[in-house]
């Protein structure tokens, strides 16, 4: 994995932990999402990034709102 990719990865796990005010492990479940679907993810707005992490999430039932 490039340095890149590691960064966002990073930093979406860091973000959205925070956001949803859960810790890092509880979201480390979308390591596995993030790097196969970099290529696209890293081109769309934080907004929507946001949102398709918690949608997945729901779809993994971690995420129970």
């Amino acid at each position: 994995m490039d340095t890149k990719t590691l960064e966002f990865v990073t930093y979406c796990i860091s973000k959205l932990a925070q956001l949803l005010k859960m810790s890092q492990r509880e979201v480390y479940i979308l390591y596995d999402y993030i790097v196969p679907s970099y290529d696209v993810l890293h081109t769309f707005s934080s907004r929507y990034l946001v949102q398709n992490f918690t949608d997945f999430m729901r779809e993994k039932e971690v995420l129970h709102q």
